[in-house]
């Protein structure tokens, strides 16, 4: 057979079926000895098909079950399949992967040969201006969704503050809690309603995605303008609804889609095309924008343009040089300064630029450490890492209910608004029965909320609980010693560790970043309260042990190191705390690392994504291209009959994505011929729409010339073969494939090692890698699949390599 590549592209009936954060798991290739009758609609519409109409009819034949995130997928696990979800043994074939190698063919050379140095300036010229609209644009969405919270909470605690002054004495508390209630599942009711029925790749923060994108693995539907609207409107009300989420997370899912959609110049949604960027048309390049849209994201966020760049290189992309990094820069710095230059009209200062990011942790002033203190930190920080895994152990044991149990649309819109309502009626319980009443006095927060305390005095609880999330970061962080009780900050981090660990992975769109820092500064600024109880003076300021501690948990769940101390540092305006951050994010992620993985690697790795490593698996050095590779090979003759090609590219059991070119009659038993090149489905497609073909074997003229930006101009949605008719008298026809194959692909001996082979791989962002032999005889093909079986993995210390089982269709 030819690469597994396209897989994704048949209607499936695995073996081993996914769907989300569901997969079926086999230790080994023996242990596979289950069918199992789930079947999976693929509803990728960026690539060909032969199955897409039929894709299309289940759909709608399974439209009460909700499309979970990364899986794009409907299917209902029953029995005992309920007992084989959660394994991470499993890779799925659904997956595509990009191809980030230049086909170098006749067309390409051509086009290469004619652009002048002209042309080339103004590409450059072309690609600062396409991350200049990506920064501003990303800076303006940021804007929309911060002062819609705003507006929108403004009038939700409002009303709520008029009804519970009215209720004190009327002796009707319980009607605040209820028109509290009222609002906030209202509010999230709506978002889950806009992801499961509009787009459910929206769900979450789009992290685990936009990573899985960058590493060269084809998303289904994860940048289109129908996942930037559903984002961005889902997490307003999510956020507006008093969920324990974060609109910080979700803006670099943001940030991507519009670049991806800028960089194009076309929507395929609004069936517009301007005719623009079109150079910019191969997954390269939309790569490379998809990488700069991502950091301007966590520029807006935080206003941390550096951290944003690194953030970017360290947890997402996989390819990188120095011109890429100085655009990505310059991408960041313009959305910070758009989103600062807007947010200072909408405060009434113009550009009094003040605000560079959707959240600040305000200036840590006069809060310096001592060189003692860094034990303590260090302490944190082993803290942070056993919480973060704790909290990643417990999500990811709900993520796998849910896959069991919720899986129907309206149980996943239910379970939103059961999330919500206990969230709110939690955190009104939390303000009324503790009492932590405070004397009103110039340094208390800056809108005291009295509740159900007495005239002149503020509910500490409430400032934490009946706030924004970032709100109630800054009161931890800068509220004076005394503020708080020690039993109201502990309660407030048990409830919300509790309420932050069963949001992720609502079918809401939610951020990771302000739960995990607003959990880890409580439990941080506990112990700043018993520090400074034991030891006064020196240690008086708890603000400084809340960072630390809102590190420690923020590291301990994502195991971030490099960016995320990075932005932590730009979001607080002050390098002081560099040498802590760093030691305690580094300290939070081993300690982690040693019970499981950082919590968006735990999602992906149950989407049975063939994610590459920066690194081959250890100990592979023992295995070969010959026992990697797929074999047999489908392959083209140089000049193939047309007849030929439609039934191969329409044939399910060979429906691929790469196909070796051979020169013919010189196939063996064990070999398929003299390698030639490699063409591509998505080339046969176009050639076979613009009929490039002709009528006898010796004649050179073609019924149509064809160009380069043909193809560019199908990109990425490419038709599928069933939308190309192709009458019998064509059949016979032939096409010359030699001007449109990939002449000099890279290819592998036999007897090459697997490191060699994924760092070839990786390196060059492969989409196929052709094995010959001596005599360049093509005996098989490498994809992306089949290196990310061997997997190498790290538990309680000990080092072992696995071999993963691929899951494959049975129809």
């Amino acid at each position: 057979m030819a690469t597994s590549d396209a897989d994704e592209e048949i209607f499936y009936s695995e073996r081993t079926p996914l769907n989300y954060d569901r997969r079926f798991s086999h230790n080994n290739y023996s242990d596979v000895d289950h069918t199992y009758s789930v079947n999976y609609p693929r509803l990728d519409g960026e690539t060909s098909s032969t199955e897409d109409a039929r894709s299309r009819r289940l759909a709608s034949d399974t439209s009460t079950r909700v499309e979970r995130a990364m899986s794009w997928e409907c299917a209902e696990v029953t029995g005992e399949d309920r007992t084989d979800v959660g394994s991470f043994k499993v890779l799925s074939a659904k997956y595509e992967s990009l191809d980030y190698d230049h086909v170098e063919n006749s067309l390409f050379s051509q086009e290469e040969k004619l652009k002048s140095s002209k042309r080339v300036q103004c590409m450059q010229l072309k690609r600062w201006l396409v991350m200049l609209i990506i920064g501003v644009c990303t800076g303006l969405v940021a804007c929309f969704i911060n002062i819609c919270i705003d507006e929108i909470a403004k009038v939700k605690y409002s009303v709520v503050r008029s009804f519970i002054r009215h209720c004190r004495g009327s002796n009707c508390m319980e009607l605040p809690m209820l028109i509290w209630n009222a609002f906030n599942v209202g509010f999230v009711m709506i978002a889950a309603l806009l992801v499961v029925y509009l787009a459910p790749v929206a769900a979450g923060s789009g992290i685990p995605q936009i990573k899985c994108y960058l590493n060269g693995v084809k998303v289904p539907y994860v940048v289109r303008i129908k996942t930037l609207v559903t984002k961005v409107v889902g997490v307003i009300l999510s956020v507006a609804g008093g969920l324990c989420i974060g609109k910080e997370g979700p803006m670099i899912h943001s940030g991507s889609v519009i670049a991806a959609g800028v960089s194009q110049g076309k929507s395929s949604t609004f069936k517009t095309d301007l005719r623009v960027f079109e150079d910019f048309r191969t997954d390269t390049e939309k790569r490379d924008f998809v990488s700069g849209g991502a950091a301007a994201g966590v520029s807006a966020a935080f206003g941390a343009p550096v951290g944003g760049v690194l953030f970017s290189l360290e947890e997402g992309a996989s390819f990188w040089n120095q011109s890429l990094t100085w655009r990505i820069f310059f991408a960041s710095m313009v959305s910070t300064f758009t989103l600062n230059v807007v947010l200072s009209y909408y405060s009434g200062d113009p550009w009094i630029l003040s605000n560079p990011g959707l959240v600040t942790f305000g200036k840590f002033e006069g809060q310096a450490y001592y060189g003692y203190e860094i034990p303590i930190f260090l302490l944190m920080g082993i803290v942070g890492g056993l919480l973060g895994a704790l909290f990643n152990g417990i999500n990811y044991k709900l993520s796998v209910f849910r896959l069991k149990y919720v899986y129907l649309r309206w149980s996943c819109v239910t379970e939103a608004m059961l999330v919500a309502l206990i969230t709110t009626t939690v955190c009104f319980l939390l303000i009324y029965f503790i009492d932590d009443c405070h004397a009103i006095s110039s340094n208390s927060s800056p809108e005291p909320l009295q509740f159900f305390c007495g005239d002149g005095e503020y509910s500490a609880t409430a400032t934490l609980t009946f706030n924004t999330p970032e709100a109630a970061l800054k009161s931890l962080f800068h509220d004076p010693v005394g503020t708080y009780k020690p039993i109201t900050v502990g309660l407030f981090f048990v409830v919300y560790f509790c309420l932050a660990c069963w949001t992720y992975g609502l079918s809401v769109p939610s951020g990771l970043f302000i739960p995990s820092l607003l959990t880890g500064a409580a439990w941080g600024r506990l112990v700043g309260m018993f520090v400074h109880s034991y030891i006064p003076g020196e240690f008086s300021d708890p603000g400084k042990y809340a960072l630390i501690g809102a590190a420690a948990q923020l590291g301990g769940i994502v195991r971030m190191t490099i960016s995320l101390t990075v932005i932590l540092i730009e979001a607080t305006g002050d390098v002081t705390y560099g040498l802590p951050l760093m030691l305690v994010l580094m300290l939070s992620k081993w300690v982690g690392d040693y019970f499981n993985q950082g919590l968006y690697d735990i999602h992906i790795h149950l989407q049975s994504v063939p994610l590459l490593g920066w690194e081959p698996p250890s100990m592979g050095h023992k295995i070969s291209a010959h026992d990697v590779m797929n074999c047999p090979v489908v392959t083209f003759d140089s000049i193939e009959n047309v007849g030929k090609i439609v039934d191969v590219l329409s044939c399910p059991s060979t429906n691929f994505n790469g196909f070796p070119v051979v020169d013919p009659n010189e196939q063996t038993d064990t070999s398929h011929g003299t390698f030639r090149g490699l063409i591509l489905r998505s080339q046969l497609i176009v050639l076979l729409k613009k009929e490039v073909f002709k009528e006898t074997v010796g004649f050179t003229g073609l019924r149509h010339r064809i160009k380069l930006k043909d193809f560019r101009d199908e990109y990425p949605r490419y038709p599928s073969i069933s939308d190309i008719k192709i009458n019998d008298e064509y059949r016979k026809y032939h096409i010359d494939l030699r001007p449109f194959m990939n002449p000099n692909p890279y290819t592998v001996s036999q007897n090459a090692s697997l490191p060699r082979i994924f760092r070839l791989f990786r390196g060059l962002g492969l989409r196929h890698l052709v094995v010959v032999d001596d005599h360049n005889q093509v005996v098989g093909m490498v994809t992306r699949k089949d290196l990310a079986r061997y997997r190498s993995t790290h538990h309680h210390g000990k080092l072992t390599l696995e071999e993963l089982h691929i899951s494959t269709s049975t129809t």
